[in-house]
């Protein structure tokens, strides 16, 4: 697994640790003994118990089975996929293209009723136009050098998904810094094609649309963080130059919420965030 900052993901990573930890102990068997019954070497098992290194599922196993805990194995199983699944680069995600990893979160976005997004530099997923998906997932494949080309079976997974999300029970409540209004993808024709959709989906009843201005105060109320996505309350996901990070963890799910509720505070909807997608729309135009 990949090294994260993120303290969920290091949290996840000691707890699995622990806890094993913690069955070798029960089952009054030292570093030695357990080591030598599962046919590794003792540094493998120090390293699984100080969260250096992420247990295979065969690994847990033969740990419960040495320690006489099999009927824990599945549990703690899950918990190791609970971990990888916490931090995931974009090596590791997209080596076999990138359809798989967007039909890989599907899942998650229909089960979600509530769908919080904060994006400071570019108009996200959930409104984007076929024309910018396009656009950056083939800059996304150039840039990260991904080998296998399906952009557009990913393009077409994407606009169906969105689809199907707008026509259903789903809410979005979508939070934007005014610069995302002026980042251009595939150029000024994509770029004012988006502008436009947002002027449409602005008008969705299941869509609230805030944009911050960007000349305003931030000295007692929240500034700029990084893009992120809040699946109701049970998850965050944060798009980040190396990889992608899951958190899971509800004091930092907490934390966004809380930041997500700061961020729509300092946001201008309505009218007002028509007038400045309208101005962008002008500047585009010339």
């Amino acid at each position: 697994m990949t090294a994260s900052s993120s303290s969920s993901a290091n949290a996840a990573r000691q707890a699995l640790a622990d806890r094993l930890r913690e069955i070798r102990v029960d089952a009054e068997l030292s570093v030695r003994q357990l080591s030598a019954s599962a046919g590794w070497h003792e540094a493998k098992t120090s390293r699984i118990e100080h969260a250096k290194k992420v247990p295979s599922a065969r690994d847990v196993r033969v740990w419960c089975d040495t320690c006489g805990q099999s009927d824990l194995a599945e549990e703690l199983i899950a918990a190791v996929r609970a971990v990888n699944s916490a931090w995931l680069d974009w090596r590791r995600a997209e080596r076999t293209g990138l359809k798989h990893l967007n039909v890989q979160v599907r899942e998650l976005y229909e089960r979600t009723k509530v769908l919080r997004v904060y994006s400071p530099t570019f108009i996200p997923g959930p409104v984007q136009t076929e024309d910018t998906i396009r656009a950056i997932l083939t800059s996304v494949r150039l840039r990260r050098r991904v080998a296998v080309d399906d952009v557009d079976a990913a393009v077409a997974e994407r606009v169906d998904r969105q689809e199907s999300l707008l026509r259903g029970s789903h809410r979005f409540l979508i939070l934007l810094e005014e610069a995302a209004l002026a980042m251009q993808i595939g150029g000024p024709r994509v770029q004012a094609g988006q502008l436009r959709r947002l002027l449409e989906v602005q008008h969705l009843p299941a869509v609230s649309l805030g944009i911050i201005p960007a000349g305003i105060d931030r000295s007692e109320l929240q500034w700029g963080v990084e893009m992120f996505f809040l699946f109701d309350h049970f998850q965050v996901s944060v798009e980040l130059v190396s990889g992608f990070l899951n958190v899971t963890a509800p004091p930092e799910i907490g934390m966004y919420a809380d930041t997500f509720a700061g961020l729509s505070d300092l946001a201008s909807f309505g009218d007002t965030a028509t007038g400045m997608i309208n101005e962008a729309l002008r500047r585009i135009d010339g």
